[in-house]
């Protein structure tokens, strides 16, 4: 299995809950370890991992939105398709598909993309 340089890991309430969640989603388990209560996610390019919390890497009090201040930017592949899966499965969206413009060295590129919240509050970002 190749690891990503970057691999973010998400502290969460309740890993059963998170783990229906990331599956729903299309994220595949690539190995966990259910009496740490952890698990190793995988969608096409993007890896996530998440353990519920044990006070091990806790820096301050969780609390409800967890991770403020961040998004997790995952790009994919088809995401005009992947996006209409997920309002088939009635997911709720943080902001809906939209074309962004940005400003990179003098040049103008257009990004689609999608947000979504995890059970936690976590941000995820789907783009092209």
């Amino acid at each position: 299995m190749k690891f990503n340089s970057l691999i973010p890991e998400l502290s969460v309430s309740n890993i059963e809950a998170s783990k229906e969640f990331y599956l729903n989603i299309g994220f595949e388990i690539k190995y966990e370890r259910p009496k740490d209560k952890f698990i190793f996610f995988e969608f096409e390019d993007n890896q996530i991992m998440i353990e519920e919390i044990n006070n091990n890497w806790n820096t301050g009090e969780l609390e409800y939105p967890f991770g403020r201040g961040i998004n997790l930017s995952m790009t994919i592949k088809d995401l005009e398709k992947y996006y209409n899966d997920l309002l088939n499965k009635n997911i709720k969206f943080f902001k809906k598909l939209m074309i962004n413009e940005y400003e990179m060295n003098n040049d103008i590129f257009f990004d689609k993309e999608f947000l979504i919240q995890d059970p936690d509050g976590y941000l995820l970002r789907f783009n092209s």
